[in-house]
């Protein structure tokens, strides 16, 4: 019986088993504040845990009909780092095994860090094909952000060692990539291939970011990534730009 239990191994017990119905049923009889407040959090994280399954179910829409007309490899293509004024553009192309679901992936920026590299290794140990381009802030210039953002997801579906028979495409169109294909408004909330390749992306650029923030510590990229903050722009005024700073992106404050 519960009430020979502590409220400590009431917990324990709550933590190891789940909530049951049976042990639902016995919590809430259990007249203690204690064990009130235990099941109050319990019930919480159940809705959290169902409403991620939820979420996860609705990112497999575009996939399952997909692969309902008979294509297998889906490759879900974003990027990351179109709005910085320094460091490079990266994108990714995730080929994900047919049928896996990944319960709790979303759009990266909706994810903490330490989230986006739990699911970052997760998709990296279970992706069939991971295919990157990386972009640099002088190609940027030369051809504009539309552009490069274009080649750059080109580029990382070249990049994939199994080639994708369909790519589902955040909010873009790859004219030039002879695969049938569909671009999907806000897809990195959308598509679980798609979130699967912002996570990638974003992980991929913020390292990039912190390894430059090694060679130019005064600019602070670890902390911005190159986007524009206020403390970043103090420092293009005080110091001017670094090679790695995009010049069409940062003329008003050099």
């Amino acid at each position: 019986m519960l009430n020979d239990l502590t409220i400590k191994q009431i917990q324990e017990l709550v933590d190891e088993e789940g909530l049951n119905e049976d042990l639902l049923n016995k919590l809430k009889q259990d007249p203690r504040k204690g064990v009130k407040r235990i099941l109050q959090n319990a019930i919480i994280k159940e809705e959290t845990i169902q409403k991620a399954r939820e979420k996860s179910i609705q990112l497999m829409s575009f996939e399952n009909k997909i692969w309902a007309k008979g294509y297998e490899y889906i490759g879900g293509i974003d990027e990351a780092g179109r709005g910085p004024l320094a460091g490079p553009l990266v994108s990714a192309c995730v080929i994900l095994p047919k049928g896996l679901v990944i319960e709790g992936i979303d759009d990266s920026k909706k994810l903490s860090a330490s989230k986006r590299q739990f699911f970052y290794n997760m998709i990296k140990d279970k992706a069939i094909s991971i295919g990157l381009a990386i972009i640099d802030p002088t190609r940027i210039d030369e051809i504009n952000i539309y552009k490069a953002t274009l080649e750059a997801m080109q580029e990382a579906v070249y990049a994939c060692n199994t080639r994708p028979q369909y790519l589902l495409i955040d909010a873009m169109e790859l004219d030039n990539v002879p695969i049938p294909q569909e671009s999907i408004i806000s897809g990195d909330s959308r598509s679980q291939s798609i979130a699967a390749a912002s996570i990638i992306a974003k992980v991929t650029r913020d390292r990039i970011m912190n390894e430059l923030s090694i060679i130019y510590p005064e600019y602070g990229f670890e902390k911005h990534k190159g986007y524009g903050t206020k403390a970043h722009i103090e420092a293009i005024k005080k110091l001017g730009l670094a090679p790695v700073h995009r010049r069409s992106f940062t003329g008003k404050f050099a």
